[in-house]
């Protein structure tokens, strides 16, 4: 069995994981840059009223974009510049050649340089084994990451520069490839994975989670940030109300705050609203987050919000205990499936027009919706035979 699966309330932290991240220091460093950029204008002699505004417009400079976010720009901007250094290159100022040069060693990885020593003669310096080269994407997400960066820094990143742009179209044109697709869960499949859990607290709010971000077609990150009331802690996402037919959750999404309503199931044994109210009751839950970690003894619930990754180790574990997909090796089943195969489930498996799949999802085009039906009527229109043909 993974290690990592055992224990999902909580999970250890192993030497591997700290070795991939970027410099602590340099991490928080660009954390910390975009606070600094709000202060007052040089002619305008400071006050204590002054002093409050730039706190609060700097509190407020914080909130413009998610932790997760920050994190990821800030991981972005730690690996750009841990590369220039060992290649004796400044990451200041902006250079687009610099950056043409790093988003082709990303793709197509030369090798990681190593730094000169006085101390070593020049023939113990040889590249190590080339890295993994990054998807498109991800070369994408380091370029925004990067203009971050470079703009917490007071200079700009002009991305249409010919020496970025050019190599990133090339790139695009020889490595560009489809998103692979998680797989869906599909009702039978939930079914099978409720049947894992066991019937105590923790089994309790694994089943709620389940069945909550499969009706409601949630991210496991809006799954764990909900709080049971509005307005309970700084850091909520949304909050809920059970009403009579089903649950109301409203959600903080990128574009603004968005309704989701989850109706009752048929049976107490599927019913998302039921497995919330019975986690809530006994789990005495009354204030703050809605899913928490639970005591080691299984007895009693914590004030400590849950993480995404819970709901991801949560789906692999029951994945992988229900036995869906056996005719697969048990590795390559659970890399079938994560956070986003409950909102893939819902979108295949409701049987109802495609605008409401669309509004449950949060989704502003009908073809990001098409995106996460793995199993539909790819032919219901056939505008063959509507020509004529």
């Amino acid at each position: 069995m993974d290690p990592s699966l055992r224990n999902l309330d909580h999970p250890t932290t192993s030497a591997s994981d700290s070795s991939i991240g970027p410099d602590p220091h340099e991490g928080d460093e660009s954390m910390r840059l975009g606070d600094r950029q709000i202060a007052l204008p040089s002619p305008v002699a400071g006050s204590g009223t002054f002093d409050r505004l730039v706190e609060t417009a700097r509190d407020y400079a914080r909130q413009a974009v998610s932790e997760n976010t920050l994190r990821a720009y800030a991981k972005d901007w730690a690996q750009f510049a841990r590369w220039c250094r060992m290649r004796g290159a400044d990451p200041l100022p902006a250079s687009p050649e610099l950056i043409g040069l790093y988003i082709a060693d990303l793709a197509a990885p030369q090798g990681k340089a190593q730094s000169p020593s006085a101390f070593r003669p020049p023939s113990v310096f040889r590249p190590q084994s080339a890295a993994r080269p990054l998807s498109v994407a991800s070369i994408e997400r380091r370029l925004s990451g990067l203009g971050w960066g470079y703009a917490q820094r007071g200079q700009q990143l002009d991305r249409k520069d010919r020496h970025i742009a050019s190599v990133l179209a090339g790139i695009r044109r020889k490595h560009a490839r489809p998103a692979v697709q998680k797989e869906a869960i599909l009702p039978e499949d939930i079914r099978d994975m409720l049947a894992t859990l066991p019937h105590d607290l923790r089994g309790l709010r694994d089943r709620a989670i389940l069945l909550i971000g499969f009706a409601g077609g949630l991210r496991r990150s809006e799954i764990v940030s909900l709080d049971h009331g509005r307005d309970d802690t700084p850091d909520s996402g949304g909050w809920v109300e059970i009403l009579d037919n089903g649950a109301l959750i409203t959600l903080r999404g990128k574009t603004g705050w968005r309704e989701v309503e989850i109706g009752r199931g048929s049976s107490d044994q599927t019913c998302p609203v039921h497995a919330l109210t019975q986690w809530l009751y006994y789990a005495k839950i009354d204030f703050g987050p809605l899913f928490v970690a639970v005591s080691r003894n299984g007895l009693k619930a914590t004030q400590d919000r849950l993480s995404g990754k819970h709901v991801a180790r949560l789906i692999k574990q029951t994945v992988r205990e229900a036995g869906i997909r056996p005719d697969l090796p048990e590795a390559e089943r659970i890399k079938l499936y994560s956070g986003h195969s409950l909102r893939a489930g819902l979108a295949s498996s409701a049987e109802v027009e495609e605008r409401y799949i669309q509004k449950q999802l949060g989704h502003a085009s009908a073809e990001m919706t098409r995106r996460y039906q793995r199993r539909r009527d790819r032919f219901r229109v056939n505008l063959t035979k509507a020509a004529g043909l």
